[in-house]
């Protein structure tokens, strides 16, 4: 996607969300998925189009982990490392990821295929230990799922 069919798109959702309460989250998460990232010149262009200072725009962005200001991989893969899930396994998960596709946490492979991350608890403490995946939750794991798992991703586009 060409960098103005971008900002066509993001002027519309601020026109969508513009004046209406709580619509900061919101327009970030579809700025977010239009982009793949929200770096400053995306917030500001928020700021500006939702009328909310810059200093809340970043506030917002850096609080929750679901938002990043660098480019994510095509697959990003965050590893829960709350107390429940760490309890359960989740180092063992974080090594065994990092085995298969010879990533550390905060890397990306070479052909920006995979990224890896650590995050606070997402919420599901029940299915722990958990990952997400380009956001869609994977619980109950362990390591040996994890060459399977990541099968699947390695041939999706």
């Amino acid at each position: 996607m060409e960098h103005d069919e971008k900002l066509t798109k993001l002027d519309r959702i601020l026109e969508q969300y513009a004046g209406k309460p709580g619509a900061l989250i919101p327009v970030l998460h579809e700025a977010q998925k239009v982009y793949g990232y929200l770096p400053e010149e995306v917030q500001y262009h928020i700021s500006r189009g939702l009328g909310v200072p810059l200093a809340d725009v970043y506030g917002v962005v850096t609080f929750y982990s679901l938002f990043t200001m660098t480019p994510r991989a095509e697959h990003n893969i965050a590893v829960c490392m709350g107390t429940a899930c760490y309890v359960k396994g989740a180092g063992q998960i974080v090594e065994e990821i990092g085995e298969e596709l010879g990533l550390k946490i905060g890397e990306i492979s070479e052909d920006r295929k995979f990224g890896l991350e650590a995050t606070r608890c997402i919420g599901a403490c029940g299915m722990a230990p958990v990952l997400t995946i380009n956001e869609e939750v994977h619980g109950r794991l362990n390591a040996d799922q994890m060459g399977e798992l990541l099968e699947k991703y390695k041939h999706m586009h």
